[in-house]
């Protein structure tokens, strides 16, 4: 199936290294849902793949939102357009979207699979795993209250493990 998602990704115009790198956040999305019947593992892994496929269209903070109305168009289902929709950061409320210059659309993570693809890419710079400290440390120009979201959901995660 992964073979399906790169393909999509390739033919949207993403680069080798947002490939490389949503490659990687599947992988690490993989590892934090392991043996946990609780997550939808097929939608893990399509929506990890397919998390950056907006930054074909943009490398804004916008490229959420795009990507989610790229999904849409390409038919992949409502599900995993919101996963793409909702993967920066620990989400985004429609106030936080309306304050980044964003469509006023409410981007929080709703299910366990967003909220893990959203914790897998905090996890990765690049195509490097990183702590979710290390991920804090550069996340100085968020609010405080973003930055607890994002430990927050990271400790969520742990616990479902």
């Amino acid at each position: 199936m992964s073979d399906r998602y790169i393909g999509l990704l390739r033919a949207a115009g993403c680069s080798h290294s947002v490939i490389r790198h949503c490659s990687v956040v599947a992988a690490t999305a993989a590892s934090l849902s392991e043996k946990n019947p609780f997550f939808d593992h097929d939608l893990v892994e399509a929506g990890s793949l397919l998390h950056d496929i907006g930054r074909s269209v943009t490398h804004s903070i916008g490229h959420a939102q795009a990507g989610a109305d790229l999904c849409r168009s390409l038919g992949l289902g409502e599900d995993l357009a919101r996963i793409v929709e909702c993967h920066t950061g620990a989400g985004l409320t429609a106030d936080e979207c309306i304050q980044l210059g964003l469509l006023p659309i409410d981007c929080m993570p709703q299910t366990p699979e967003s909220a893990l693809v959203a914790c897998a890419d905090n996890l990765v710079r690049g195509d490097q795993v990183i702590t979710i400290e290390e991920r804090l440390g550069q996340a100085y120009a968020l609010s405080r209250k973003v930055r607890m979201r994002m430990f927050r959901q990271h400790q969520y995660l742990q616990m479902l493990r």
